[in-house]
């Protein structure tokens, strides 16, 4: 009887510990996981699944991931005054050495050591891994429901792998079911191939939507995975190093594709609270945040997005919060809404009497689906939005433009500008409408977590015309743009090595 043993992970001392297993799984006892006890219909694949789901759900929320990897670091933001935040000039500044030294209530509830460890990651992977080979052998299932399992299995492996990828750089890469083997890191762009080839083979066996209106965004689509191709091949281009052209052409068809698709559509501006609340039409992938499900009532995930840095009293149901956190430097705010220049972002998105403010009175307020009661400490009652449609919009018209296709890069940007009532774009090109797109991914999808990969991908982390807090072209060439790898990930492993810079 084959026992169902979870594999070396890379960052430990071998395999895991079978109570680590069942705990981040919810699953039945691992000693009851052979052959003849489990995988035995589909209530059993299902359970299997929706654990990597929360897996990834762990990974991205018992830390500040969103905003600290994605939003803050080298950005314009600015730590509002006489609060105390520290942690934000930090990021800001890229002292990562600064932020992880640190020991207080903030890196504890903000649990940065915790984006040092690609654990949850390799957990995520190798239950990936283990769920593509044995949901192809219940014989409950239909072929169909087989495939459909299977290419879940082929998303989250890769979602995963491409995460890691964006935080740490080169990574470990295995797709094996039951491997036991330590790893070195291979070339992330290597890395990435691997992975859009296996999303390549799957993606047409999941389904555009679901019937269900609950688990839409919430489980892989066919846009979910084309998403996350059209990021993969956008990040490989980026690091590649010989002709990029085979990548920007990928993105240019799988957003034809994605914006051909009846299932998917970008809502009015005036849902907004619905777009941020999620699992509609606009929804690529989301991860599932709700009051109702009582995450909130022992602190879990309390204060770990973007939400809470941004937002005040009322917007805040405690009326002593009357700063944010932090705001971001006027000279970007005004780069990106121009006093007089129309854009219906700036009016349902900001307070416009305080857009440019820079006293903690300024608020971004995309997210403020708020179901609490008056001085009841909870944040906005919003889904994490992690692939939406406008993003992979605006990943075409940028790959466009890189193609040289103007009036198609222009066309596919003004799609998005279009449902902001902004005036469209028109006759631009070369540097200009690259910068255009530029600035029109910053306007849309503040706050969502990636303004830092698009800063390294496109190496305008080093450019000062883009970047207010820029990183050395000598000190990128070393992985300054890396987060740190924490030194367990040595342990038991002769063939693993670090991120130079962070050393």
């Amino acid at each position: 009887m084959k026992r169902f043993i979870f594999a070396f992970l890379v960052l430990t001392t071998g395999s895991m510990i079978m109570s680590g297993c069942k705990k981040f799984l919810n699953v039945v006892p691992v000693d009851n996981l052979s052959g003849n006890n489990y995988w035995q219909n589909q209530r059993d694949v299902e359970a299997f699944t929706t654990g990597i789901y929360n897996q990834f759900r762990e990974n991205t929320l018992s830390s500040a991931y969103f905003p600290t990897t994605g939003d803050l670091r080298c950005s314009p933001a600015i730590a509002t005054s006489g609060l105390g935040r520290d942690y934000i000039d930090q990021i800001v500044n890229n002292n990562l050495f600064a932020l992880l030294l640190t020991d207080n209530y903030f890196s504890q509830i903000f649990n940065y050591k915790g984006l040092t460890q690609w654990t949850g990651w390799y957990k995520m992977v190798q239950s990936a891994n283990i769920l593509y080979v044995q949901a192809g052998k219940v014989e409950a299932l239909t072929a169909e429901q087989r495939k459909q399992y299977r290419a879940e299995a082929v998303f989250l492996r890769n979602l995963a792998y491409f995460f890691m990828v964006r935080q740490f750089g080169d990574v470990p890469y295995y797709t094996n079911a039951y491997n036991q083997e330590p790893l070195p890191r291979m070339n992330m762009v290597k890395v990435l191939n691997n992975c859009i080839a296996d999303m390549l083979t799957v993606k047409d066996d999941l389904p555009w939507t679901f019937d269900d209106p609950s688990i839409v965004g919430i489980r892989a689509m066919r846009g979910s995975a084309i998403a996350l191709l059209m990021h993969m091949n956008m990040w490989a281009a980026g690091f590649e190093t010989g002709d990029k052209t085979k990548y920007y052409n990928a993105v240019n068809q799988l957003g034809d594709e994605i914006m051909k698709s009846p299932s998917y559509e970008l809502l009015p501006i005036t849902r907004t609270k619905e777009i941020f609340k999620g699992r509609t039409k606009e929804s690529l992938f989301e991860v599932l945040r709700s009051l109702n499900y009582g995450e909130y009532s022992t602190g879990d995930y309390l204060y770990n997005t973007f939400t809470d840095m941004v937002l005040h009293y009322p917007h805040k149901p405690v009326k002593s919060i009357t700063k944010s956190y932090l705001y971001y430097d006027s000279r970007f705010i005004n780069k990106l809404y121009p006093t007089g220049v129309p854009d219906k972002r700036a009016e349902y998105w900001f307070d416009s009497k305080t857009l440019y403010a820079t006293d903690g009175t300024w608020e971004l307020l995309k997210f403020v689906n708020i179901f609490a009661a008056e001085g009841e400490d909870v944040l906005p009652d919003d889904d994490l939005i992690v692939f939406r449609l406008a993003d992979a919009i605006l990943l075409r018209a940028e790959a466009q433009a890189e193609l040289g296709d103007d009036g198609g890069a222009m066309a596919t940007a003004n799609v998005v500008r279009a449902r902001a009532k902004a005036e469209p774009f028109s006759a631009l090109s070369g540097k200009e409408l690259k910068d255009a797109i530029w600035y029109e991914r910053c306007r849309e999808l503040m706050g969502e977590g990636h303004y830092y990969y698009d800063l390294v991908r496109t190496k305008k982390v080093m450019d000062r015309e883009y970047c207010f807090n820029t990183i050395s072209v000598e000190a990128f060439k070393a992985g300054a743009w890396a987060w740190p790898i924490d030194p367990s990930a040595l342990t038991n492993n002769p063939y693993m090595n670090l991120n130079d810079y962070w050393q």
